[in-house]
């Protein structure tokens, strides 16, 4: 079977960022399948230039294309609007020039990519299996970045559009479920996210990065990833405020984002020494990186609709072996509680994840223990190889409907 995905905000795992596509892809590969993935040249992480080969074909196979992307992504909402259409216009003519392809698979975010996913197939005569890893744009509007109300009502339409004319819609969390039928999915498949467990060995010596970056001894909480609005991360930094007078306790800020200079503006304000902001890190050199961590933190804005979510760094953490610090509630909660991996605190309370910080920091075997409960529960239910299975699965029944 040929799957063509068109996925602007791909990610490879020499890149940092998630590589959800990119690990599962490998394994589709792997069990003798042909994946081409048309991805834009431009970090959706970052929004500087990540890769200037048009075509790159991975050790497992894997065909990459990079069309043309607006690059200005980072600029404003209006300018990232440019760069979604432009990767719809690019990635369409892409993807008409790869031939003898048995389904197009579409993604969300960006949800207008899907559209472009639709139709290749339509032109294609193949099915489209249209993938929701985020419930745009109900996320962004409950966050407040879209409001435009002829934006918000087109991008409503064609949500609904999409979830209507696909010939299944895969959702990477419960929680969404709900969401997408009663906005017109009919078929509904879940592959949650999940990790390669492989990534992630048991054992790595943390020390090494402890040492690059002058943090030996230290008491330190990983936050890793999208340093954006969505991420509420100026609670952290109040929570850093909170724990200065223990000077063993450290704060690390992995990633990169829109939000980052504000984040470290505000933490020099307030003249934190017990934070730093590093850059990101490439995906196969996260384990390495969360090695030196003894807890994480997964965080969220206090917004309902967040509580659908699955987030990919909690199982990055799980499969780390550390205790989680989450502030998200919901579907990602249950599985956090049913796994004992880890404490949970209400979105948006600095005093409370302060307060989370100094317990586990006072109970280093309780903050161990939670971490191997985490790996070793992430391995039975949420390990790459097994989502990836799912996902294959779920793809061959819909060849067969064909």
């Amino acid at each position: 079977m040929h799957i063509l995905l068109i996925h602007q905000a791909f990610v490879t795992i020499n890149e940092p960022g998630g590589t959800r596509h990119h690990e599962l892809a490998r394994v589709l590969a792997q069990q003798g399948h042909q994946v081409s993935i048309i991805a834009s040249p431009i970090s959706y992480l970052t929004g500087k230039t990540s890769s200037t080969l048009k075509k790159e074909v991975d050790e497992f196979g894997v065909t990459i294309y990079r069309t043309y992307t607006y690059p200005a992504l980072h600029r404003s909402f209006f300018h990232r609007l440019i760069s979604f259409f432009s990767f719809m216009h690019s990635s369409f003519f892409r993807a008409i020039k790869i031939h003898k392809v048995d389904m197009v698979w579409g993604t969300s975010p960006p949800i207008f990519q899907g559209f472009t996913a639709w139709l290749v197939a339509r032109l294609k005569g193949v099915p489209f299996a249209f993938e929701v890893r985020d419930l745009w744009p109900a996320f962004a509007i409950a966050v407040g970045v879209l409001k435009n109300p002829l934006i918000i009502r087109l991008s409503k339409w064609l949500e609904k559009f999409l979830y209507r004319h696909a010939d299944l819609v895969i959702v990477n969390s419960p929680g969404y479920i709900e969401y997408v039928s009663q906005h017109g999915a009919n078929k509904i498949a879940l592959v949650p996210n999940g990790v390669d467990t492989a990534m992630f060995p048991i054992g790595q010596n943390g020390e090494v990065f402890r040492e690059q970056h002058h943090l030996d001894g230290k008491f330190l909480i990983f936050y890793t990833g999208a340093h954006g609005i969505s991420n509420d991360l100026q609670v952290l930094i109040e929570a850093a405020e909170l724990c200065q007078e223990n000077e063993q306790i450290h704060f690390v800020l992995l990633g990169d984002g829109k939000e980052k200079p504000a984040l470290m503006q505000m933490a020099a304000e307030k003249k934190l020494e017990n934070i730093s902001f590093l850059p990101p890190v490439e995906k196969k050199e996260m384990g390495l990186a969360l090695s030196a961590a003894d807890c994480c933190i997964a965080i969220l804005k206090p917004i309902e609709m967040y509580k659908t979510t699955y987030p990919n760094k909690v199982f990055d953490y799980m499969a780390a072996g550390k205790a989680i610090i989450l502030a998200i509630d919901g579907v990602i909660r249950q599985v956090v509680d049913e796994a004992q991996c880890g404490i949970f605190v209400p979105p948006g309370n600095a005093t409370a994840m302060a307060d989370a910080i100094q317990q586990l920091y006072q109970s280093p075997d309780k903050c161990k223990k939670m971490g191997i409960h985490g790996r070793v529960y992430v391995e039975d239910h949420y390990d790459r190889q097994k989502t990836a299975e799912q996902l294959l699965s779920v793809f061959l029944q819909l060849e067969k409907k064909k």
